[in-house]
């Protein structure tokens, strides 16, 4: 391995992990990083590789944006960020190579401006400062200190106010696939809050809850009842895994990937459902 490959690969999980909270897509995140390689391979005598590197890619992926943007004003239905499989990890033991924010705190994201949303995950998830942040985006330390204020500001006014222990989730999930699963109305309408919100992103190319996000309680149930009663799955099977640093429920049928269920709780209630049966959004999993 050359020296070049060697220091690129030192840092992959770093650009990976910030690539994709600004892009919350695997396959745009793998193609930002192919062109950061293509611009790292043919330089040389970079001093600081990693500031380098992390530059390049930011600014590329800033730059892919406005690709993403033209796409998803012409998806079918809600978007949702493309599900990824992460390390179940304590967090009093994450690192910033392996950070990944939830899904919840994705779609929140997505609300941010581009320029809004890589500085709160250089400054919020990975820790970078006001000046180090202002070098990489071209921006004076000023404007940095005011976006990262003006980000800030309106995740925490729509970020999920509870996270739920790993354990608690992890039961909740497992009773809510059981309820539909089993057809279980009643047991299905105690695990959600009274204004749950259910988004289901089939990107019309699989089944989903609608063109739009569902909110409420018996709305919600009676569809999921509804539906799984009407088309059953053949040979369905359940696998539970940590997506995006959550527990989450990955839904099969016979041995193909058809779904993958993420639960945002408040407390021990379903507060937010996210369900992703994309099969573009699939292949990572």
């Amino acid at each position: 391995m050359d020296e070049a490959t060697s220091v690129f690969l030192q840092h992959r999980e770093l650009l990976f992990s910030i690539v994709y909270n600004m892009l919350a897509s695997v396959a745009d995140t793998e193609d930002v990083l192919q062109e950061t390689w293509l611009n790292w391979s043919s330089r040389a005598g970079i001093e600081n590789p990693r500031a380098y590197l992390v530059r390049i890619a930011v600014n590329a992926a800033l730059a892919r944006r406005t690709s993403l943007q033209r796409r998803r004003e012409q998806y079918v239905g809600p978007w949702l960020p493309e599900p990824l499989m992460t390390a179940e990890l304590d967090p009093a033991d994450r690192t910033e190579q392996v950070e990944t924010v939830s899904m919840a705190m994705l779609v929140v994201l997505e609300t941010l401006s581009p320029l809004e949303r890589a500085v709160f995950v250089l400054y919020e998830v990975f820790g970078y400062s006001h000046r180090e942040i202002a070098e990489i985006v071209d921006r004076t330390p000023a404007a940095i200190r005011q976006l990262a204020h003006r980000a800030r500001e309106h995740v925490q006014a729509r970020r999920p106010r509870y996270k739920a222990a790993p354990a608690v989730q992890y039961a909740v999930t497992e009773r809510f696939v059981a309820a539909i699963a089993g057809g279980d109305l009643n047991a299905l309408l105690a695990l959600l809050a009274p204004e749950v919100t259910m988004w289901g992103d089939g990107g019309g190319k699989a089944r989903a809850a609608g063109l739009h996000a569902v909110q409420g309680r018996d709305k919600i149930a009676n569809i999921l009842i509804g539906e799984s009663l009407r088309r059953p799955i053949p040979s369905l099977g359940v696998q539970y895994r940590t997506v995006n640093g959550d527990p989450s429920a990955l839904l099969l049928s016979g041995d193909s990937l058809f779904a993958v269920i993420v639960l945002d709780l408040d407390e021990d209630l379903i507060a937010g459902i996210y369900a992703v049966t994309n099969p573009d959004k699939l292949p990572s999993l």
